[in-house]
């Protein structure tokens, strides 16, 4: 069996000069798991977050979206 490899995006509400994060939901499904990584760095360090937790984390960014 291979390893999966993270599909990394950006969102398509990111359009303020860089300071954006990619994240990798190809991983949610069959590990549970959100990969989130600076996109300026793309070979730098990246975190995996619970899917729960990543979902707690949208809702709370959304929940303040002006």
């Amino acid at each position: 069996m291979t390893p999966e490899t993270p599909r990394w995006f950006t969102s398509s509400y990111s359009n303020n000069g860089g300071a954006c994060v990619e994240v990798a939901t190809n991983l949610a499904a069959p590990h549970g798991i959100v990969p989130v990584r600076d996109s300026k760095n793309v070979t730098g360090p990246a975190i995996s977050l619970r899917t729960d937790a990543f979902t707690t984390f949208v809702a709370g960014i959304k929940s303040r979206d002006m």
